[in-house]
């Protein structure tokens, strides 16, 4: 029987990556970084750290520390996601499909602390969660499993009785090593990419989730859509 549903936050809830993006841009720039389409690509699924150090790789810059150029991106993304933040298509539905099921729902999430809950309250979602956890408070961040098993921890459940939504593969294989059972929602434009077999369960939209779906997973028979 499963008991938990655990979600990633940007990109499974909230479409951040465009501000993740703008925050970069301008805030690496303004220390001299030269960022380009290519090179940001190689960024996406980075923790805010490991952006951090990237960019400094290839363009060291003087006069603030690596901690003080992360730690803006981080409050610029915080007020382009007060400013503009939205759910993703059925969050709320889903999030209402568990909390009647009485599952335990939890966060885990490559994003900074202090963005969790600025996100959780801008789309007004913060009652529904018994248990948050980041991969800032972890030695390693996604697809190492450390933030789903901190969350499954917190929230008492087995890890093989915990179910995760991701919207990336990185997100895909760190849920998968720890033992969950993984639905991802992917891109729309990436949404036959074969990448994302590797997840259980592959939808086109949080609110699909039915109790089908969920009668398949506690069955754990192989489902594809």
């Amino acid at each position: 029987m499963m008991q938990a549903a655990i979600f990633d936050m940007d990109g499974t809830l909230i479409d951040s990556e465009p501000m993740w993006k703008k925050a970069e841009k301008e805030v690496f720039s303004s220390v001299g970084v030269e960022v380009t389409d290519e090179l940001s690509s190689q960024t996406v699924w980075m923790t805010t750290r490991e952006v951090t150090e990237f960019w400094y790789s290839y363009f060291p810059w003087f006069g603030k520390s690596l901690e003080q150029v992360e730690n803006e991106v981080v409050d610029r993304v915080a007020e382009l996601i007060i400013d503009e933040g939205v759910a993703l298509e059925g969050v709320h539905k889903i999030l209402d499909f568990f909390q009647k099921k009485s599952f335990k729902i939890g966060l885990s999430t490559n994003a900074p602390s202090k963005l969790i809950p600025i996100v959780l309250k801008k789309l007004n979602i913060s009652h529904y969660f018994h248990a948050i956890s980041s991969s800032e408070d972890e030695i390693k961040g996604k697809p190492d499993p450390a933030v789903y098993l901190s969350t499954a921890k917190k929230l008492n459940v087995e890890p093989s009785k915990c179910i995760a939504f991701e919207d990336s593969v990185s997100g895909i294989l760190a849920a998968n090593q720890a033992n969950m059972k993984t639905v991802v929602v992917p891109p729309a434009l990436e949404f036959t990419d074969e990448k994302y077999e590797l997840s259980y369960m592959k939808l086109k939209r949080l609110s699909d989730f039915s109790d089908e779906h969920l009668e398949k997973i506690a069955n754990s028979t192989k489902l594809r859509i």
